[in-house]
């Protein structure tokens, strides 16, 4: 059976980064995160509090996507926001089998997770605005939501176990 190649998406404090290591791990597969990604002028941005536009995030995305596309033979995990269908529609171009697990989760329950992680450089008060810019996956979008508001163990048995690995 092939290995999959998986976007760990949703908004920031979701714990794409955390799972997405342990579904890589699980599944024996190349993790990236795409923060690691971001230019540094993106990250400057954020520090300072200022939402990414699509001009900033158009060129990181291909630069997502051409990681995905590298890792289409041998499977990987990349945790990456795609927050909007364009944006993952930008990443199916370099590589339509990717799929995507959407990590969802209450304003609330993200709130608290975030606060968990100081000296991150998304601040929590761009976290709004990541859930205005959320569009849930589609049903012709390949991939399903996973409740975040459960242990990291859980969520990764739940994904292996509804793709059958």
């Amino acid at each position: 059976m092939a290995k999959p190649v998986v976007v760990v998406m949703g908004v920031s404090g979701s714990g794409k980064s955390t799972i997405g290591a342990a579904i890589a791990g699980r599944l024996r597969v190349p993790f990236e995160d795409a923060d690691d990604l971001h230019p540094q002028a993106n990250i400057e941005k954020m520090t300072a509090g200022i939402a990414l536009d699509d001009d900033d995030r158009y060129p990181w995305l291909e630069v997502v996507g051409d990681w995905l596309a590298r890792h289409a033979e041998r499977g990987g995990v990349m945790s990456c926001s795609a927050l909007k269908r364009k944006y993952r529609d930008q990443l199916r171009g370099h590589l339509p089998e990717v799929t995507f697990l959407h990590l969802e989760g209450t304003p609330e329950v993200i709130a608290r997770r975030q606060a968990s992680r100081p000296g991150h450089f998304m601040p929590a008060s761009l976290l709004e605005s990541q859930f205005r810019t959320l569009e849930p996956l589609g049903d012709d979008e390949a991939g399903f939501a996973i409740d975040v508001a459960q242990p990291v163990d859980a969520i990764v048995e739940e994904y292996a176990g509804r793709i059958g690995a």
